[in-house]
Parts: C-alpha cells; sequence; structure tokens
C-alpha cells in the first residue's frame, strides 16, 4: 500500500467518525427541547370556537366581498378598454388595465396629448392578452380607429354633420382625415360650382355629411356639396315661395352652355334660354353675356315640384315690332343682314327683333334655278324692297330683284329672235345646255341645236359650264320668261348642199368612228355622220368593218328634214355583181353625167375633189371653222 492510499483510508475514517459524533449531538438536543417545549394548541377548545359571533357583520362582510371580487378583470383579445397611464418613458407609456400584467405603447400614438402624464386614462385597443412572449399587446392607434368608424357609421345612419381636416389631394378629388379615419371626398363634391383648383383646400378643416360607407373594407366618402345644397334647398324654398310671374329679379350670371345661361337668385338658380336673351338672333349666349355678370331678369314660369325656374331678359325691352318705324311699308327700301340661310330663301335682319324673308325666287330675275346657301353668306349686307308686311302678325316678305328693272320687260327689243349674242353656259343637262346672256337673261340650246353634222350623246361633249358659247335667239316667250337658242344656226344649214353630195347611190369613202348594238356610225368627209346598220357593214371576207377602219360605203338614204344619212358597204358589192336595185344612174345625170369618182373622197375631211365648185369650197371653209371653234 503505498503512502498516498494511507493517507486517504486515514481521512475517510476521520469523516465517519465526525459524523457519527454530530448525529449523537442532534440526538441530546431534541431529547432537551421536547423535554421544556410548550404545547398550547394541545390545550386549545375546538369546540369553544363554534359559540362564538362572526367578527363583521353581514351587510360588511358582504361589502368586502364586493371589493375583492372588483379586483378580478376579465378581458378579451380585440376589445376596446379603459387605461390609466402607471408611468412614461422617453419612447413609451406604460399602462395598466388592471390585469396580471402591464402594457407598453410608444409615446408616437400620443402625439395628439402632448400633455400627458402618469394617473390620465385612455382608451386603448386590446389585440393580444399574451403573445408568444406572454407579453400584453394594446394599441391606442387602433382604439381611435375604431372609435372613428363608429363616429363615421353613427353620422351616417342619423344624418349627422362630422368635420374633418384635408390631408392630400388624389386622382379625383381629396383626402379627409375625420376623428383619425382617411376618408374620400370626390371633386363634384367639394362645391356647387365646378371646382378644378384642388390644392387650394388642401391643410382646410371643414363640415362633410357622410353619404356612402363600405363596412367590408371601412371606407366611407364624404360631401362638402351636400351640406350647401341642404342650406340651399332651405333658401330655395323661402325664395320659391315668394316668387311670382313677371316679378323683376337680379341675379348673377353663374354658367354659360350652348342652349342658354344658369343665374344665381341668391340660393336658387334659373335659366335663361338662348330665345329669351334678346329679340334678335343670338349664335351663343357667351356672344351676350359673361359668367359672373349681375342682370335684371324677369320671371316668365317657374315649377314648385320640379324646381324649375324660367327666366326671360328680352322681355324687360318693348318688342321691336311694336316700335318699328312708320315708314317701313310695301314698296319701301330696306338694308340689313343676313342672319339664317334655308333652302327656300334668306332671312334679313333690319334691326334686332325685326327680320324680311328673302325667298330664292325674288333673288334674281333669272329663271334659273337658285341655291340659297351658295347665294347668300351669313353676316353679309343687302339692300332689299318691301313686297309685303304684316305688323300684327310680325311677318316680312322681301325682295333683291325689284330694286333693279325687270330685264323681261324689254327682252324684244334687247333680244330680238335672230339676234346673235355670245353667253357663259350655266348649266349643262342631258338634254341642252343653258346659257345665260345677261344677269337674268337666259335660255337654253337644245342638244339637237349644237351641231349641224354631229348627234351628240350628252351636251358635255360639246361644252362645260363656264366657257362662252356663240348663239342665235330663236324663240321669245316674254310671258313665261324662256327664250330657245340655238348655236348651230350660227352657220348656215348645209343639207341644202349635202344633198347633192350625198344622193342616194353616191358612194364615199368613211371611217368607222362609233360601233352600238345596232350598227356603227360613220364619218364621211366635211364631218357629216352617217349609220350603218351591223348587215350593211359586212366585206367581201366575211368579215365586219372594224374601229376606225376607213372603206367605201354607199349613200342608201338621205334625209334632209331628219338630218339623217344611211350607209351601207355590203351594196357596193352588191351593185357590182348587179344585185342592188340602187342606181347611180339618175343622180349621175342630175350632176352633168359626171362620173362617180368626182364625188369619192379619198381621203379625210380635208381631202376632197368636189373641183372647183365654189359653193361647196365655201361651205367646206365654215365647217372647218366651226369644228376648229
Amino acid at each position: 500500500m503505498t503512502e498516498e492510499e494511507k493517507n486517504l483510508n486515514s481521512t475517510e475514517n476521520e469523516a465517519v467518525e465526525n459524523q457519527v459524533e454530530n448525529s449523537t449531538a442532534e440526538e441530546k438536543i431534541i431529547e432537551a427541547v421536547d423535554e421544556t417545549a410548550l404545547t398550547p394548541h394541545d390545550e386549545f377548545d375546538w369546540e369553544a370556537g363554534n359559540n362564538l359571533a362572526p367578527p363583521y357583520s353581514q351587510e360588511e362582510f358582504g361589502r368586502m366581498e364586493e371589493v375583492y371580487g372588483g379586483t378580478f378583470k376579465t378581458i378579451n383579445d380585440h376589445e376596446i378598454i379603459s387605461a390609466q397611464i402607471a408611468s412614461l418613458t422617453k419612447s413609451d407609456v406604460v399602462l395598466n388595465i388592471g390585469f396580471k400584467s402591464d402594457g407598453l405603447i410608444a409615446r408616437t400614438e400620443f402625439r395628439d396629448m402632448p400633455d400627458i402624464k402618469a394617473g390620465d386614462v385612455v382608451e386603448v385597443y386590446v389585440e393580444s392578452k399574451e403573445d408568444k412572449d406572454g407579453q400584453l399587446i394594446l394599441s391606442r392607434r387602433k382604439a381611435k380607429l375604431v372609435r372613428a368608424w363608429e363616429t363615421i357609421v353613427d353620422s351616417y345612419e342619423n344624418e349627422k354633420v362630422v368635420k374633418g381636416n384635408v390631408v392630400s389631394k388624389t386622382k379625383g378629388g381629396l383626402i379627409v382625415n375625420v376623428n383619425g379615419l382617411e376618408t374620400f371626398l370626390p371633386g363634384s363634391q367639394i362645391d356647387v360650382r365646378p371646382i378644378t383648383d384642388y390644392d387650394a383646400y388642401v391643410g382646410k378643416s371643414m363640415e362633410f355629411k357622410v353619404v356612402k360607407i363600405n363596412e367590408a373594407i371601412k371606407n366611407a366618402v364624404v360631401s362638402h356639396k351636400a351640406l350647401i345644397e341642404s342650406d340651399l334647398e332651405e333658401q330655395r324654398q323661402q325664395i320659391i315661395s315668394q316668387l311670382e310671374k313677371g316679378q323683376v329679379l337680379e341675379g348673377v350670371i353663374k354658367n354659360i352652355t350652348d342652349f342658354g345661361a344658369f343665374i344665381d337668385l341668391g340660393g336658387v338658380d334659373g335659366l335663361l334660354y338662348i330665345t329669351d336673351i334678346s329679340w334678335g338672333r343670338v349664335n351663343h349666349p357667351s356672344d351676350v353675356l359673361e359668367n359672373g355678370q349681375s342682370i335684371n331678369v324677369v320671371v316668365l314660369d317657374f315649377d314648385d315640384n320640379k324646381k324649375r325656374i324660367s327666366l326671360g331678359l328680352k322681355q324687360l325691352q318693348p318688342h321691336p315690332w311694336e316700335v318699328l318705324a312708320e315708314d317701313i311699308v310695301e314698296g319701301s327700301t330696306v338694308k340689313g343682314k343676313i342672319v339664317n340661310i334655308e333652302d327656300y330663301g334668306a332671312f334679313l335682319e333690319i334691326q334686332p327683333g325685326v327680320e324680311g324673308l328673302v325667298h330664292v325666287s325674288e333673288v334674281s330675275w333669272s329663271n334659273q334655278p337658285i341655291n340659297s346657301r351658295e347665294y347668300f353668306k351669313l353676316g353679309q349686307e343687302y339692300e332689299a324692297k318691301v313686297v309685303t308686311i304684316d305688323r300684327e302678325e310680325r311677318k316680312m316678305s322681301l325682295s333683291v330683284k325689284q330694286l333693279s328693272e325687270d330685264p323681261w320687260s324689254n327682252i324684244a327689243e334687247t333680244f330680238p329672235v335672230e339676234s346673235r349674242h355670245t353667253g357663259k353656259v350655266q348649266n349643262v343637262t342631258p338634254y341642252g345646255v343653258f346659257v345665260e346672256l345677261q344677269d337674268g337673261i337666259g335660255g337654253m340650246v337644245h342638244i339637237s341645236d349644237l351641231s349641224w353634222t354631229k348627234r351628240y350623246a350628252h351636251p358635255s361633249e360639246y361644252t362645260r359650264p363656264g366657257e362662252d358659247l356663240e348663239i342665235v335667239v330663236l324663240e321669245i316667250d316674254a310671258e313665261n320668261r324662256k327664250l330657245t337658242l340655238g348655236h348651230k344656226q350660227i352657220e348656215e344649214d348645209p343639207w341644202d348642199t349635202f344633198e347633192s353630195i350625198f344622193p342616194i347611190g353616191a358612194v364615199h369613202e368613211g371611217t368607222v368612228v362609233k360601233k352600238d348594238d345596232k350598227g356603227a356610225v360613220v364619218q364621211l368627209p366635211y364631218g357629216v355622220e352617217a349609220y350603218c346598220f351591223n348587215k350593211q357593214l359586212k366585206k367581201v371576207d366575211g368579215n365586219s368593218v372594224a374601229l376606225d377602219e376607213a372603206i367605201e360605203f354607199m349613200v342608201t338614204e338621205f334625209s334632209r328634214d331628219d338630218k339623217r344619212i344611211i350607209v351601207s358597204h355590203a351594196e357596193i358589192e352588191r351593185k357590182a355583181n348587179g344585185e342592188s336595185k340602187i342606181g347611180l344612174e339618175s343622180n349621175n345625170k342630175k350632176k352633168g353625167g359626171k362620173k362617180r369618182s368626182e364625188y369619192v373622197s379619198k381621203g379625210s375631211n380635208d381631202k376632197s375633189t368636189l373641183g372647183d365648185l365654189d359653193v361647196l369650197a365655201e361651205l367646206k371653209r365654215k365647217m372647218q371653222e366651226g369644228d376648229k371653234k
């Protein structure tokens, strides 16, 4: 056994011996105490207590029990309770709600209470009695929001007025703080008059009426206009109850529209319709009135149920027809400006409220139809003659043309029959051309009187509106104011000569210039047009004469009265074969036995084999000049 082991065993033995000695000492102490200890509870008479009276009366006992029961407080999550401020720190407020623990709320939620101190009582919202850390969570901001919403709901249901502060501008309106809750104020509900500058209301404190609430999202819409209207309604009822037709009131122009102006009569609006502004014509109310202008108006009519008031301005002045000058009679001359144009004529205003109609038939002596919308212009000034006037009916008819002499009164002297003139083409129709010789005088050239030799499908093939045209007066109808004119009559009728140039059986070279379903138009020498039917266009090879093809044709029919020539190409072949019944001999004898070749043109219109016949040479010259024109 080592030395260390010996020392360890010696130590353990000493410890055991000490423990035994201590136990013996404790037993001796207990025995000594037991011998000397007092035992009063052993001497207590337990039965004696049942006969003693209670130390408190029943009333006192009930009161103390009530006080003791009041120390217990039951709270629930998401409710509002009263709390006493226990103490304050730099960042928090300690609140006692009578619960097992106090709650903390940041001092930022008490900005509206700068003088807050311990002992003050405030309302708080219990968010949670105990969170995950066992802490009580309170909020004063949510308590204020709940109370604010309850106030808004109560104001909406009971139509109470609330106060709020406009905090900012938003799309379509303003944001209003009502007791800490943000509400929406639409732009149309700010005032009874249209508002464009929303910024001017930011920061203002105003009164509002709650007009709409949404419980789901705790949102509300307020209106300041509703309060104004309710006040105005009282004024309106008072004003309307005192209105009488014919009463003259002073008002301020509130708004101008296309159809009139709204007049503020001091709490109630009336409408001044555009036709009641002036006795004269008014294109737009803004031409006469201005916003903010003070004017006197007369009450024309009002409706208590619909709350409509009709006003008049012109009624404050006498009607212009009543003060119209006595010297304005039938036959007198007046001057004015065009204020309205219709299809049937134009209205000439000779003074505001007095107008006369200038009918289209009283514009010009011409028989040509006149488009009043093209002839007259608004604002133009005219002189006119009074044709009829009815002061009772307030009507007047005027005439512009009667200020000048009727040119038809001496038409036979100015434009006698067979006289030649140059006029301007005014209109072209399918059946002729209307030509104006002078202002108010004109006539028509029928399509058949345009040319001796050509047949036109439409006069526009020969002339256009605005062009000058030479004419001859053929006939005068002064009673119906009509002239019959002719253009071809400027030249002599060449058909007397054509009868000798294009006798039946004569052969000429012609050119097909047009084709239709029945045949073709053939142009002969001197610009004369003839017609050839389809079956007469057949050539020896069986084909038909083509368009623009130049070939010989035989005259088979000549009518001077109808100005018509019928030709045939096939008849030439039949003549050569002795099958044609149309003979040339008799015609040649009439011409002194001249050969057929002397009558046949070998080229276009300016190539002729007529020799030195003076009459035909002169005719050719005139026709060529006519074609050039």
